[in-house]
């Protein structure tokens, strides 16, 4: 539809000749705006008249040039008022009609510039083109109603139907395109480039909107940018917002300090703040989350009201809903999680099918990448962590990990890492250590020797003999091994292999590769203790031993003295003196 004019023949003879205006004006709202369809739900006006309003009866067609003031005029009544303004250019019905000292002004078209007294260096275009223009200057209007409530608004510059058609004092916009900035009236230092771009906007001041649409509701805004079709499309009261690419920041309406690049980026965003997204579909259902900041196609895609994001990759934290605190950086890194916080991926998929779960910390590519609801996980290298599922407290260096392991760190991949150094130990003295032992799975413990860990508890008795049959020895390492060749003391695995297989671990090819010293070390105590038995066993028998032998010690003694006694008695019979008898 478009708008009739109220104003009859009778009431613009009154305005001519008193060069003021009527009560009734002839203005776009009392012209009867219409819609002229919904476009994304929001409703688009056009700017024209149907129909152009007959001059006065007394008015007069002039035609000439004013040589004093060099002047060139052309149609009823145009610059019929001037005085002393100089180099104006009237062209058309009532154009310049009321200027009286205005200046280097151009009014070609229908009661262009027609209020216009002391305004200078205007140019006006079009049917009804800067019409109520007094005293602005420096405005450039081309287009029919463009500029058209203009006062004293000055370096305004409109192009297209309706561009600007309610500024009243507003100053230094441009509006390029029908209807652009079309109901603006005191905001200034605005951009309006497309049909319909800042449209609604009254108040708004630094906006730039380029593209069909572009903020096309705003109305007290400021400091928007606007670049594309539909961008900032429903924004309001919204400041600071800066959207490129269509559909951009769509549905924004109060959320400030947003910047969005790409089509569909923040499309759903509506009072939100703080928000980053590049990319195609970038946190494009976000609508309340503030400081997230995506980076990538369909980056943060489903976010609405998580906050504090940060995803850069195509589709990184895509599925996110209200997750919060989450870092994901790479391609599909935190694809599927939704409201799980605190999780870190840097890498292709790390952290892809996480959902719920938080505080994991991810960094490779694929690395965490099969981790639903597992947490507080952390998993550094190409694929590492890739195993684990649901398992929490986890560490993974180079490792894929185990589906629903918890509280495990696991470093380095069996037959790709063959040796390992860690600093800070060599040399450094510890008080109340423990030596650390080495499963055959690879897993680093203390070796356990409660009862609760052990069954079939049975006396070593006589298996420790077979440490009898050992032969120590003196040696030096190979030199890759030992360039300084210290002397070392121990067994051969081989030799010890010969007596007990139980005594010797193997490589992964089943060669002796080291003896079980821990083993040895237990079956000598066993013969120690055997040994130690057997001495106080005969230390006892050598007791008795000796009770005995001090009795038979007595025993002598007692025959000795007894044997003195004898010998005495023996001697003094002896040298008595003797008789002797003679026979006859």
């Amino acid at each position: 539809m478009k708008l009739k004019s109220t104003l009859n023949p009778v009431k613009m003879t009154i305005l001519l000749k008193n060069q003021t205006k009527p009560v009734t004006e002839i203005a776009p709202a009392a012209r009867g705006w219409m819609s002229h369809g919904l476009r994304r739900g929001l409703l688009a006006i056009t700017v024209c008249m149907s129909a152009a309003v007959a001059p006065p009866a007394d008015a007069t067609c002039r035609e000439g040039c004013d040589t004093t003031h060099v002047n060139t005029f052309l149609g009823w009544d145009a610059l019929v008022s001037n005085t002393t303004g100089e180099a104006n250019t009237a062209t058309g019905v009532f154009a310049l009609t009321v200027n009286t000292t205005g200046y280097n002004n151009t009014a070609i078209g229908y009661v262009a510039l027609s209020f216009n007294s002391t305004g200078h260096d205007n140019t006006a275009v079009g049917y009804v083109a800067l019409y109520n223009n007094t005293t602005g200057y420096n405005n450039t209007a081309s287009g029919a109603d463009a500029l058209y409530n203009n006062t004293t608004g000055y370096n305004n510059t409109a192009s297209g139907g309706g561009a600007l058609g309610f500024n009243t004092t507003g100053y230094q916009n441009t509006a390029s395109g029908a209807a652009a900035l079309a109901f603006n009236t005191t905001g200034s230092d605005n951009t309006a480039s497309g049909e319909d771009a800042l449209f609604s906007n009254t108040t708004g001041s630094d906006n730039t909107a380029n593209g069909y649409q572009a903020l096309e509701s705003n109305t007290t805004g400021v400091d928007n940018t606007a670049s594309g079709v539909n961008v900032l499309l429903a924004n309001t009261t919204g400041s600071d917002n800066t959207a490129s690419g269509a559909n951009a920041l769509l549905t924004n309406t109060t959320g400030s300090d947003n910047t969005a690049s790409g089509v569909n980026a923040l499309e759903f965003n509506t009072t939100g703040n703080f928000n980053t997204a590049s990319g195609w579909y970038a946190l494009q259902a976000n609508t309340i989350g503030y400081q997230n900041t995506a980076s990538g196609v369909t980056a943060l895609f489903s976010n609405s009201a998580g906050n504090n994001n940060t995803a850069s990759g195509v589709s990184a934290l895509a599925y996110n809903t209200t997750g919060s605190q989450n870092t994901a950086s790479g391609v599909l890194a935190l694809y599927n999680n939704t409201t799980g916080s605190n999780n870190t991926a840097s890498g292709y998929q790390a952290l892809a099918n996480n959902t719920t779960s938080s505080s994991n910390t991810a960094l490779g590519n694929n690395a965490l990448s099969a981790n639903t609801t597992g947490g507080s996980n952390v998993a550094i290298g190409d694929s590492a962590g890739s195993l684990l599922t649901t398992g929490d407290n986890n560490i993974d260096i180079g490792n894929a990990g185990v589906a629903a392991e918890a509280g495990t760190i696991r470093i380095g991949t069996s037959a790709v890492q063959t040796a390992t150094f860690v600093a800070g130990i060599r040399g450094v003295g510890v008080a109340g250590g423990q030596p650390v032992g080495v499963s055959a799975s690879g897993q680093l413990g203390v070796r356990a020797s409660s009862a609760r860990f052990k069954e079939n508890i049975q006396p070593m008795d006589k298996a420790s003999e077979a440490i009898l049959s050992l032969q120590p020895v003196s040696f030096r390492y190979k030199k890759e091994l030992d360039p300084k060749g210290t002397p070392e003391f121990g067994l051969v695995a081989e030799d010890v292999a010969k007596v007990s297989r139980d005594l010797v671990l193997t490589d992964d090819q089943g060669k002796p590769f080291t003896v079980r010293y821990d083993e040895v070390n237990a079956m000598l105590l066993n013969e120690f203790l055997k040994a130690h038995r057997r001495i106080i066993a005969q230390e006892s028998e050598i007791q008795e031993l000796r009770g005995a032998v001090t009795e038979l010690k007595a025993m002598l003694e007692s025959q000795r003295a007894e044997m003195h006694k004898v010998n005495a008695r023996v001697t003094k019979v002896e040298s008595a003196p003797r008789l002797v008898l003679y026979a006859q």
